[in-house]
């Protein structure tokens, strides 16, 4: 799930810098920079971030080559800028908004390029290159070709082991393997940008987009994931006992990682396809299937959203636009090669939002509707901030909105939307079940979720060389997923390279805050709701006193620092995994009944 347009856009793709700080900077040339900076950037963004739109659903080598000009030209210029900024932000008397936004220029780049001649054409290209194998990419089943959007579902409904294995390894080394050379590459060119721009490396540079020190940062997802840690641990345990009862020793020992093929998804990183396997008895059947519920009601793709725009618009939302309607990808096309990871878009900085998805009749894309419009109404919110505010408080913020909101699908949502008939809400005796589903996802995903970018800043501060990707990809896999691949891998592979983001360079620790996030926003919502009940069951569906409050925190963009808009929504300043430990107290306590006289640990 990714968010993309003009705001990822900005500091990526930006025009040729005027001749600015050619003399001393002051603090009125800084202002006259910025000013200038953001409107160039309105004016390119119009036209590149139409042509990513085209080639994401459009893959031809003709679009491939029209995105790799347009981001070599805005990789190259974006450089040129940040390098600018860094001289200005040196100017004395600047106001608290010019030395942000001055920040943001040098320090908000994703991939940047050198300014030596070609530098940054050549980074477009193995860039546009990676993106588009992965896009192309396909796996086998029974040996015969199957897409990434049908092998990720075949994933999640395999039971067989050697069809799992099969799919497993067919993918990873069809699509991550051919592009190690060339993510090498990458590495040794945006590193040397890195240091143009004063950074020690690419990590670095990512790490001090969350208004602290980098080192500082790290600091922060350790201690986050150290809060949420034992509650993982308890539902690895238990999910390993219940795969081995499936499978047997020859298959998934009773002690040491779990196969990372048996989990329901390709990564390993949300496990609720399975969930029929790992179900408590007499409280595992929760009385409904949310895929059952959708396919008996006679919902469709279109029908699916209209849904998800419900829910923004009883919080008092505005309806969508008829232009998100007939400009979204929201199938597979028969005809054509897209990219069908779900993503939103904001295309004009102003109305022009849309989705990017192939969606399938499914509970898992109802979820992944919800949350990429969460991306959507975020956009539209913050439009009226100057064009360098026009992002979330944070990444992680903006994965965290739409993810909020889905935690709200609760049996009661169901029902209110005509989903699920009253009778069959399910009693307080299946809330196990409930809370152990959502876990199956929720929690299942935070170690998977730190552990990308943590192989990634290993990789970019040069701890981790290219002949060891593999091993500590394997690695870091093992300490902090527990999970173990279904063969034997070796250095001729590239296993990160077959997860999307990795290729495509998108940040990941931003969706490991999310999902902490997402859980401080839900219980700040239900408390305004005045919701008494348990609080995994509260739904905040039709309350408008929820959407205004919501839509003030949205408003804020990027222009105040994000425990600032933090507080304005939660009122508190701090992060943290609490929330969710709270969320699933009654979970943590029962599995660590069921794991008791059980081995613990891989």
């Amino acid at each position: 799930m990714l968010r993309t347009g003009i705001s990822a856009l900005a500091l990526s793709t930006m025009l040729a810098p005027a001749a600015f700080a050619q003399s001393a900077p002051n603090a009125a040339a800084a202002d006259a920079f910025v000013a200038k900076v953001e409107a160039d950037l309105y004016e390119f963004n119009q036209t590149a971030a139409k042509v990513a739109w085209i080639n994401a659903t459009y893959i031809t080598d003709d679009t491939d080559a029209l995105v790799a000009q347009v981001s070599a030209e805005g990789t190259q210029k974006s450089v040129d800028y940040a390098i600018e900024s860094a001289k200005f932000a040196r100017a004395t008397a600047l106001s608290p908004d010019t030395l942000r936004k001055l920040n943001f220029m040098r320090s908000g780049l994703t991939l940047p390029a050198p300014t030596r001649e070609g530098a940054a054409a050549t980074l477009a290209t193995i860039s546009t290159r990676m993106s588009s194998t992965y896009g192309k990419g396909k796996g086998t089943l029974n040996g015969q070709p199957i897409s990434g959007s049908d092998i990720e579902a075949a994933m999640g409904t395999e039971r067989d082991p050697d069809r799992l294995k099969e799919m497993w390894v067919s993918w990873h080394d069809n699509v991550g393997a051919p592009i190690r050379q060339d993510y090498a590459r990458t590495i040794g060119i945006s590193n040397e940008g890195a240091r143009e721009l004063g950074f020690k490396d690419v990590g670095t540079m990512w790490r001090s987009n969350y208004d602290m020190p980098p080192e500082e940062f790290a600091k922060l997802t350790d201690k986050l994931w150290n809060e949420v840690k034992p509650l993982y641990q308890s539902l690895h345990t238990y999910v390993r006992w219940k795969l081995n009862e499936k499978y047997g020793d020859a298959v998934q020992p009773r002690t040491g990682p779990i196969r990372a093929d048996l989990l329901g998804n390709m990564w390993a990183q949300e496990w609720g396809n399975i969930y029929e396997l790992v179900a408590p008895s007499g409280a595992g059947d929760v009385g409904y299937d949310v895929t059952e519920l959708l396919t008996a009601k006679g919902y469709d793709p279109i029908k699916m959203v209209k849904v998800g725009e419900g829910f923004y618009s009883s919080l008092g939302f505005d309806p969508l636009p008829e232009t998100f309607w007939t400009r979204s990808q929201f199938v597979k096309p028969q005809d054509r090669e897209v990219q069908c990871h779900a993503s939103a878009w904001d295309l004009d900085d102003k109305d022009d939002i849309r989705i990017k998805m192939c969606i399938k009749v499914n509970a898992d894309d109802f979820v992944v509707i919800h949350h990429e419009l969460g991306h959507n109404y975020y956009q539209r919110a913050y439009k009226g901030q100057s064009l360098l505010y026009r992002d979330g408080a944070n990444d992680g913020f903006h994965e965290a909105i739409g993810d909020f909101v889905a935690l709200s699908i609760t049996p009661d949502y169901l029902v209110s939307i005509g989903l699920l008939d009253q009778a069959k809400v399910p009693s307080a005796d299946k809330d196990i079940g409930l809370l152990l589903r959502q876990a199956m996802d929720k929690v299942a995903f935070l170690p998977f979720g730190l552990l990308i970018d943590k192989w990634r800043w290993g990789v970019f501060a040069g701890q981790i060389p290219a002949t060891g990707y593999q091993g500590a990809w394997d690695a870091l896999r093992l300490q902090y997923q527990g999970v173990a691949p279904p063969v034997a891998r070796d250095e001729t592979r590239f296993d990160a390279g077959a997860k999307y983001h990795i290729p495509a360079h998108v940040p990941y620790t931003r969706y490991f805050l999310a999902r902490l996030l997402q859980f401080q926003f839900y219980k700040a919502a239900c408390d305004q709701a005045g919701w008494q009940g348990p609080l995994h069951r509260c739904s905040f569906y039709g309350n408008k006193e929820v959407g205004a409050k919501l839509n003030a925190m949205l408003e804020l963009g990027k222009s105040k620092p994000w425990p600032d808009a933090l507080e304005a929504f939660t009122g508190s300043r701090e992060m943290s995994g609490k929330a969710m430990v709270e969320y699933f107290a009654p979970l943590k306590a029962w599995l660590d009944e069921q794991n008791k006289g059980k081995p613990t640990g891989w």
